[in-house]
């Protein structure tokens, strides 16, 4: 998700000043995307340079609120109706990872071993974090995500396993 869409977002819901902007894009994320606040701004500055958000004035703490405009509630439309598409999605850095390790003839069962691990541990913490604290629909649909990608991640190690040993058989046979 982009940061700029997100913030556009939480514009659409009032004004609001960058700070508020940070806390409530973590809140609704279940804290799993941090943002730093010089990110916040920067974001900012860029949107009310290509018009989709107006600074208001300064309040006495020296806090500017922003507010979305038509343009920017246009184009927070665009990326909700938009669907999501592979290949805008960053790369799988897992399988980059098991694709070299086996075009250079490394031992992959430890990288698999030591991934299934870490995942496992991330699934638990996920699992403990959705039953203490979950405040509300979107930080459920957040940590359900990260539970569901993570339990795909280990069916996938499984597959990946079975495919290296029967890989592994074949070529045995052709000896």
């Amino acid at each position: 998700m982009a940061i700029r869409q997100g913030l556009l977002a939480l514009l659409s819901r009032g004004s609001r000043y960058g700070y508020q902007l940070r806390t409530e894009f973590e809140a609704s994320t279940g804290a799993t995307w941090p943002l730093n606040i010089g990110q916040v701004y920067t974001t900012l500055s860029r949107m009310e340079r290509d018009g989709l958000v107006s600074p208001g004035e300064q309040d006495d703490q020296g806090r500017v609120v922003y507010t979305i405009t038509e343009a920017g509630r246009a184009e927070m439309e665009r990326w909700f109706s938009t669907p999501v598409v592979q290949a805008d999605r960053p790369r799988d850095e897992l399988v980059i990872k098991l694709a070299m390790a086996v075009t250079a003839g490394a031992d992959v069962r430890p990288v698999i071993q030591a991934q299934r691990v870490a995942t496992m541990r991330t699934l638990q913490e996920l699992t403990r974090a959705k039953r203490a604290n979950v405040e509300g629909p979107a930080q459920r649909l957040v940590l359900d995500s990260m539970i569901f990608q993570a339990e795909a991640e280990q069916r996938w190690l499984d597959h990946c396993e079975a495919v290296l040993a029967a890989s592994s058989q074949t070529q045995e046979r052709q000896r």
